[in-house]
């Protein structure tokens, strides 16, 4: 039996994740939101390409949430969407209600799920789902530092003229305007990247890494959702073929890094069992600094969301 994978919105991101896992055949796929007609077309859609394809799985779009019942992965997208002169932190209350309504779905349909949270601001956001499904800390992880990292790989690879492959980069932290590009793990070829990029230079490409976001909902009156989606699915997929992946993603700290009771964006392995453990990395005084300033903004978040739920 095909293992299933259910996707708790159905709009941009979560459609174009569904779609690269339908290309690769991860699995069952349920499409669910709450706007009749938008999960049911996109799944139809896509099921009429399988014969095109020669692909088999099953693909179904429903508002009906108990159709996510026995998922073994779940990417929550669901929420409002970031739009131009919204910071994610704008988000924040509507969002929090969604992932108490999701969240109590989840707990109800599919409690065993590997689950992939998505909906900004995403630091808060993965911490309300896990506080209302009760899920253990290697079953829920936040979608972040996978997407934050392919920028800066992006405009590392341009500014240098080289392929993105060539270039390994991580970014660190909270999922906002103050995440962490770590140089010192960062490299072109094998050779660090400040030694190929003065300094002012690679200064701005991490600028624009910390704002590439905003960058694209500005140009496109939306947020992203190909290189998004994409980020999604190298997730999904480092769990559904137990590739033991090791991927920068906010995940639940007990102590790691200096920060207990909190999600944080850090290097990770994903695997079958979830996030199977956490990768400590040596930080440079100033990286440090500066993760732990990002770190104490997630904080900042989740006390301000728990004020406006009254908790």
């Amino acid at each position: 039996m095909r293992k299933k994978i259910a996707f708790i919105g159905a709009g941009n991101v979560g459609a174009t994740c569904a779609h690269l896992c339908f290309l690769r055949s991860l699995g069952d796929i349920v499409l669910y939101d709450i706007i009749d007609g938008l999960p049911q077309g996109k799944a139809l859609d896509m099921l009429e390409s399988a014969p095109v394809l020669g692909i088999d799985v099953s693909v179904i779009g429903t508002t009906d949430i108990k159709d996510v019942a026995g998922a073994d992965c779940i990417v929550v997208t669901s929420g409002s969407p970031r739009k131009p002169g919204m910071s994610r932190d704008d988000l924040l209350k509507i969002n929090a209600g969604v992932m108490n309504t999701v969240g109590q779905a989840i707990k109800q349909h599919a409690p065993n799920a590997f689950v992939i949270a998505v909906t900004n601001p995403l630091d808060a956001m993965v911490t309300q789902l896990k506080r209302v499904t009760g899920l253990p800390k290697h079953r829920i992880v936040g979608q972040a530092g996978v997407l934050d990292s392919a920028r800066y790989r992006t405009f590392l690879a341009a500014e240098l003229d080289v392929s993105v492959g060539s270039v390994n980069a991580m970014v660190l932290g909270g999922h906002g305007d103050d995440m962490v590009p770590v140089r010192s793990y960062t490299t072109v070829g094998g050779q660090p990247v400040d030694k190929l990029i003065k300094a002012a230079r690679l200064e701005e490409i991490e600028v624009r890494t910390r704002n590439g976001g905003a960058e694209i909902v500005n140009l496109m009156k939306t947020s992203s959702y190909y290189a998004a989606g994409s980020a999604v699915y190298r997730m999904v997929e480092a769990f559904m073929l137990d590739r033991k992946e090791v991927l920068p993603a906010a995940a639940y700290l007990e102590g790691e890094y200096g920060v207990n009771g909190l999600f944080a964006g850090v290097p990770v392995v994903i695997g079958g069992g979830g996030v199977e453990r956490i990768v400590q990395i040596d930080l440079t005084a100033a990286e440090k600094q500066a993760f732990e300033s990002s770190v104490a903004h997630v904080r900042e978040l989740v006390d301000a969301m728990d004020k406006v739920l009254g908790a």
